[in-house]
């Protein structure tokens, strides 16, 4: 499955609520397995960035909707990288002249 990191900021709306965000975490957990992908894990962090999670998920589409799904309810804004396994970054540079 495809795997991305996504780096999360909270909005001022999510840093006053910010004592609900390991439930919202677990929420979003169960959505991503309702769409038939996985939060690998969160990490809430000190930096530029609040939190980050790895997660695996059916295809591009579906990664963009769940994240669409959670930065809408207005607590987090995100930047998302699609990742790639050691495995198929191999495949991919074996295509290379």
């Amino acid at each position: 499955m495809p795997a991305y990191i996504t780096l999360w900021k909270f909005t001022a709306q999510g840093i006053a609520n910010v004592k609900s965000s390991p439930d919202r975490v677990k929420a979003a957990k169960a959505m991503l397995e309702q769409m038939g992908g996985r939060m690998i894990g969160a990490w809430w962090t000190m930096g530029e960035y609040d939190f980050v999670t790895i997660t695996e998920g059916t295809d591009d589409a579906t990664a963009v909707l769940a994240t669409l799904n959670i930065v809408r309810a207005g607590n987090v804004t995100s930047m998302t990288m699609r990742a790639f396994s050691e495995e198929d970054f191999a495949q991919i540079v074996a295509k290379l002249p």
